[in-house]
């Protein structure tokens, strides 16, 4: 695991801003020579703190026109009905994200769809289908007025 130090939470905190930062500028801006920076963001990516670059597309380029948070309930809290439910979510497109959470439901989904009626055939003909889902709850995303996802 790399060294946590204050250069090392520089670099991240700037690679965190513009992950497009060419060594020479990064350098610059944590106070390095571009040889010791570069030698410390290949250490932050060999060691894992740094798992990858990625690119924010605009929702409506990929003819995303809603997005909706749900929670969902499993009937049975065993290991192989949460299995059973995960591997589901992850051949399902619309799924962004999926988190196990904590409280009265067992996940939390990000769900974008092209629109409403894309949203609904998601609902029905996939999470409908799921012999392990008790309750799902919609939570429809009107704006983000702060939105720090890479």
């Amino acid at each position: 695991m790399a060294k946590k130090d204050s250069i090392n939470d520089n670099i991240l905190h700037e690679l965190f801003r513009d992950g497009r930062l060419s060594n020479l500028e990064l350098a610059d801006r944590v106070g390095l020579s571009p040889s010791a920076c570069l030698r410390r963001v290949q250490e932050l990516e060999r060691s894992g703190v740094i798992q990858g670059y990625r690119a924010v597309i605009n929702p409506t380029a990929r003819d995303v026109g809603f997005v909706a948070y749900m929670t969902v309930g499993l009937n049975l809290h065993t290991k192989q009905a949460q299995g059973a439910f995960e591997r589901s979510i992850a051949r399902a497109p619309e799924v962004r994200e999926c988190h196990n959470i904590t409280g009265n439901v067992e996940y939390l989904l990000r769900v974008e769809a092209r629109d409403l009626a894309d949203y609904k055939r998601f609902h029905t003909d996939v999470l409908g289908t799921l012999d392990q889902v008790n309750s799902i709850t919609t939570f429809v995303v009107l704006e983000s007025p702060k939105d720090e996802r890479a």
